[in-house]
């Protein structure tokens, strides 16, 4: 439970930022209403944990053959994360609508994960920084996937919902500013107690 509750928090600061995925099903809900967005919406929330299973997975295998790459990608994953906290501290969020944007299906919102570049670094550094070599890789893949499998449905769905209302919310800047630090602080406080846990995968 303690590394769900850490996934957690790290996959809702980074789930409910601005990203492709966000900013797509935020302009479908505003155009094309709730109803034609849901394939849209579903394909994001059962595609990403899915992907991050699979690459998890894939990673599992290697880690279990190569002990120090697995350090490695996980500095380098805490690394960016911390990196992603300070972009999102500093760095104002502008939300645009395109009214040109037809909404996609269930298939092709799933697809998308894998051409996602903000998907790839989230799958990659949650994996390697929530993970330890000596722990039971795919019971801890299956935890991370169902941590942001749970945050996906709200945290998306606030997009597809309330975008019109959130779009002006965080164009107000002090409004923007109190989210966005807000967001780095919850992404900064979900690495903290992993980089402590997973000291003891480095060799002495």
């Amino acid at each position: 439970m303690e590394l769900f509750f850490a996934v957690l928090l790290f996959a809702v600061s980074t789930t409910v930022t601005p990203g492709p995925n966000n900013i797509m099903v935020m302009a479908s809900g505003v155009n094309f209403g709730v109803r034609r967005t849901l394939p849209h919406f579903l394909g994001i929330c059962l595609g990403f944990p899915s992907m991050v299973a699979a690459v998890g997975l894939g990673l599992g295998t290697v880690f279990a053959q190569a002990p120090a790459l697995h350090i490695i990608v996980k500095a380098v994953g805490v690394t960016y994360m911390l990196y992603l906290a300070w972009k999102i501290a500093t760095t104002d969020t502008s939300i645009r609508a395109d009214k040109d944007v037809k909404p996609m299906t269930f298939w092709q919102a799933a697809v998308f994960q894998w051409v996602n570049p903000k998907a790839w670094i989230m799958a990659i550094g949650a994996v390697a920084a929530f993970t330890t070599v000596s722990g039971d890789m795919s019971a801890q893949v299956a935890v991370i996937a169902l941590a942001f499998l749970s945050v996906s449905f709200p945290c998306v769905g606030v997009w597809m919902l309330c975008g019109a209302i959130l779009q002006k919310v965080l164009t107000q800047p002090r409004q923007q500013r109190v989210f966005n630090l807000t967001m780095s602080f919850l992404l900064v406080a979900s690495i903290m107690p992993m980089i402590a846990a997973n000291l003891s995968d480095v060799p002495v």
